[in-house]
């Protein structure tokens, strides 16, 4: 910390209690100066020789007889008036960062300029603030700091101003050429590190972070921290992401952490202006900067302390833009008055909307070269990926609220692109907690919502839970058993084909899932003509897979079998499925077994 000696008489002022002060001296005092409720009894010709202010004010007191001089609103109260006392007494003053600022209105006010006498205290304070003051990081954020307190002097003398810009010039320097001291709590290397074999590891010099300015200037007040980040950016030599840090730890060093202390009446007020501040402070290029992570917190808090509309309205769209980085967890919004779900789930959708309007966007400005269009949409999809998967969970989660309508929860399924989601098994399960947590829901409801996902799309183990699910509709669970049998069979017939590929491509599959009964029958003579030991194996795992099923998938899966082979071969002696087992046969009449396959499908559709 800088500081600087003016004078060189010994300190000769004494205190009377707590409201008088004097100068222990030979001669009587002779005037007596009031400075809010402190009284100095002084001499007259030490202060007129500095202060052009005490010569006209004496000069009145004596034309109206008046024994006492009132200095009303004296910039810095008792502690600058004695201050400038004592360099008119030539006694030994010390300036500071503290002080100097106090020191400096008060002279102003006094009027201890250089047309009074040369080497004044304004000249002398002056040189102390532009030769050492301005030129140290910390000092000048101290300067600020108590430049606050003496608005508007402070201001009108510039001396905020010059603070402002030192420290926006220092931000701006090469981390490599910082050499002065700065305040940084995070992890630093150590010097030196014993090992086991107590041998010293060489010491490590950590080179200066880009952020290394941050956590210094948020001490300020958020209105003079505004003042710098402004002064910051405009200097144009800032990085964006930097910005976002800074902006970042400005708000966990200030907002409160629990949501009774944001909305508390006695910093409601305070907290608004801050978030709406640090908004407004967000870097101009809304892709980059901050994290879509704390976005989110900040816009939770900007909902909760009553933000104005254009700050929210702001962060929604920064969001839209950064939506893939998000998780599930940042998305529980609380919902305010009057929604009554548990999480605003219409500010998610609205997000969402956003984002897949900017994708949309860009897709159709994007007329670069070919290499660039792949480039880029391997990132688009990415990107889409990514938010098929946290819509997904997000909507797991929020089925869980007994308030929450089926068309909410629709909407916002329907909303993510089918290139977003290609397997469907986070969608099944969001689906099966709102079947769970609703279970009043009418049969053509549980029908709606169970429309949502495809079971093509369903993965191994997926099915099987689906195929067990009490809550699906039947006609879901006979879709799901159908498809799962008919993609065995036609891995089966994949492997007894030596001429064709080893595994089927996503569209073979699906064309085998339009395949008639006609289609079933001759896939189980081409399963019949497997190698006897795959056979062998094919039926172990299909009657290990069978006693997995509950009774009623199990019943369903033996008509869809029967389905098949109904229509079978007559001269074969097994022509229908017994409920064990789908390769457990026993003989009965081909034209009834059809005829009642027939019949339970009907009913079940």
């Amino acid at each position: 910390m800088k500081f600087m000696k003016l004078g060189s008489k010994p300190d000769a002022f004494q205190a009377e209690g707590k409201a008088v002060r004097y100068v222990s001296s030979e001669l009587a005092t002779d005037v007596i100066i009031n400075v809010g409720e402190v009284k100095f009894c002084l001499h007259k010709f030490p202060l007129l020789s500095k202060s052009n202010c005490l010569q006209k004010l004496v000069l009145k007191a004596t034309e109206e007889n008046d024994d006492e001089i009132c200095m009303v609103d004296f910039p810095g109260g008792p502690k600058a008036f004695e201050i400038c006392a004592k360099f008119c007494y030539g006694m030994t003053v010390t300036l500071n960062p503290y002080n100097v600022v106090a020191a400096r209105c008060a002279a102003e006010y006094l009027e201890m300029t250089e047309d009074i006498d040369r080497g004044n205290l304004i000249f002398k304070i002056e040189v102390f603030l532009n030769s050492s003051i301005f030129h140290s990081w910390k000092d000048s954020i101290i300067v600020l700091q108590t430049a606050k307190s003496l608005l508007p002097w402070s201001e009108d003398l510039k001396i905020v101003g010059r603070c402002i810009d030192s420290i926006a010039s220092k931000t701006s320097v090469d981390p490599a050429n910082v050499t002065w001291s700065y305040t940084y709590n995070r992890k630093l290397a150590e010097l030196d590190r014993v090992v086991e074999d107590r041998v010293k590891l060489p010491v490590i010099v950590e080179s200066v972070p880009k952020d290394w300015w941050v956590e210094d200037i948020c001490e300020l007040d958020i209105d003079l921290y505004k003042r710098v980040m402004i002064s910051v950016k405009s200097k144009g030599r800032m990085d964006a992401t930097v910005i976002g840090e800074a902006l970042k730890m400005y708000a966990v060093r200030w907002l409160p952490d629990s949501v009774d202390a944001l909305v508390s009446d006695a910093h409601a007020q305070r907290n608004k202006s801050l978030v709406e501040t640090i908004i407004c402070l967000l870097p101009s290029d809304k892709g980059v900067g901050c994290s879509c992570s704390f976005l989110l917190k900040l816009l939770k808090v900007a909902i909760l302390v009553g933000a104005d509309e254009s700050s929210r309205e702001d962060l929604v769209n920064r969001l839209s833009l950064k939506l893939h980085e998000a998780s599930v967890k940042d998305l529980l919004i609380p919902a305010r008055s009057p929604q009554i779900t548990i999480y605003d789930v219409e500010l998610v959708q609205c997000i969402l909307n956003r984002f897949l309007m900017h994708e949309k966007s860009n897709q159709d400005m994007d007329v670069e070269k070919n290499e660039k269009e792949t480039d880029n949409f391997v990132l688009k999809l990415g990107s889409l990926l990514n938010v098929g998967k946290l819509i997904d969970g997000y909507l797991a989660e929020i089925a869980r609220d007994r308030n929450l309508t089926l068309s909410s929860f629709i909407d916002l399924a329907r909303t993510v692109p089918e290139l977003a989601r290609p397997i469907h098994d986070r969608l099944y399960k969001a689906i099966d907690i709102y079947l769970k947590e609703h279970p009043s829901l009418t049969k053509v409801e549980r029908k709606r919502i169970c429309g949502l996902m495809v079971v093509k799309k369903l993965t191994m183990d997926a099915s099987m839970h689906a195929a067990q699910n009490e809550r699906l509709p039947l006609r879901v669970v006979v879709q799901v058993l159908f498809f799962e049998q008919v993609r065995a069979s036609a891995v089966f017939r994949s492997v007894s084909n030596n001429s064709r590929d080893a595994s089927l491509s996503t569209q073979n599959t699906d064309e085998e899932c339009e395949k008639t009964a006609e289609n079933c029958r001759t896939l189980e003579k081409q399963m019949n003509q497997m190698d006897g030991k795959l056979a062998k194996k094919s039926s172990k795992n299909s009657r290990s897979s069978m006693q997995l099923l509950p009774s009623r998938s199990r019943r369903i899966f033996d008509k869809l079998w029967a389905v098949g082979k109904g229509h079978g071969d007559d001269k074969s002696p097994e022509t229908s499925v017994s409920s064990q087992s789908p390769t457990s046969m026993v003989p009965g009449d081909t034209k009834s077994s059809g005829s009642s396959s027939r019949h339970r499908r009907h009913s079940i559709s």
